[in-house]
């Protein structure tokens, strides 16, 4: 059967021309790397195995593909470095892109990363709602593994947080430390992280037994929030001794509203965040 596949038998599976077929096995010439690819994945299908070039489609090239939609690295450079510090041990390498939420540049990179004959792709989503797969067509078999926002096709291997367990370990802390007026300062309502980390704090506030010391309050994942949610709540003469805030940038903000009403952090009001980013420790003040 390989010998008998032509270069037209090609060009008509993959719709496309008996030179752009040529192009694409010879890796030669201007071609787009989406139709690169379709025609390198139709001659492999096809069982064509006769160019030299074509021994590309079957080894490994070492390289794996993080495209990323997230927009100010607080979520790639960490996940980018646990990929490599990973992969390290086998020989790989990691080539990083952003698509910035946009779905036909999600696309363009992932025909270019399939087109450098990538080992498998990573796509790193910027929050945990739920998002549509890859279409079979873009990724032509390369393996997929979504992460931080998962596949809608559970089939799919996503890997994620569990927000509900983060949300109820973040309210232990504090009850574990002797808090029991907690207000909770939370990102906009709708995000799924939001609802998943507030179902969370609200198994471990019935456990325990207690009420919250205010109603959550809604608003942006920007530090000005949790700046402003603070000074709210500060205002309103309720006692708190503990905030759980439902990102770090929140955390950051809110600390340095205690601070500026002469409050000590921890020892008056502790406070607790998400996502484990280091500026909050190291460059509040």
């Amino acid at each position: 059967m390989a010998n008998r596949v032509t270069l037209d038998d090609i060009a008509v599976a993959a719709h496309v021309s008996k030179s752009a077929v040529s192009k694409a096995l010879n890796d030669t010439g201007q071609l787009a790397a989406h139709t690169r690819r379709v025609i390198l994945k139709t001659a492999k299908d096809l069982g064509y195995r006769k160019p030299v070039s074509m021994s590309a489609m079957h080894r490994h090239t070492g390289l794996i593909g993080l495209v990323s939609a997230d927009l100010e690295g607080r979520f790639a450079t960490p996940a980018l470095t646990g990929a490599e510090n990973t992969l390290g041990t086998t020989n790989h390498a990691v080539l990083l892109t952003n698509s910035r939420g946009d779905p036909k540049l999600e696309r363009a990179h992932i025909d270019q990363l399939a087109a450098r004959g990538v080992d498998g792709l990573l796509v790193l989503g910027g929050e945990t709602d739920v998002r549509p797969p890859i279409k079979p067509n873009t990724a032509l078999g390369i393996p997929i593994v979504y992460v931080y926002a998962p596949s809608s096709n559970p089939e799919d291997c996503s890997v994620t947080c569990d927000n509900v367990s983060a949300g109820r370990m973040a309210i232990e802390h504090l009850l574990g430390h002797g808090r029991r007026y907690i207000a909770i300062i939370s990102g906009p309502e709708h995000y799924q992280a939001t609802k998943d980390r507030l179902a969370g704090a609200r198994q471990a506030v019935e456990h325990a037994g207690i009420r919250l010391a205010a109603p959550t309050r809604y608003g942006s994942w920007r530090e000005d929030w949790g700046r402003t949610a603070t000074r709210l709540l500060l205002e309103s003469d309720v006692h708190i001794d503990g905030i759980y805030c439902l990102n770090d940038m929140l955390a950051r903000g809110a600390i340095e509203t205690l601070h500026d009403w002469d409050l000590r952090v921890p020892e008056d009001v502790e406070v607790i965040g998400h996502d484990n980013w280091a500026v909050t420790a190291t460059e509040c003040r």
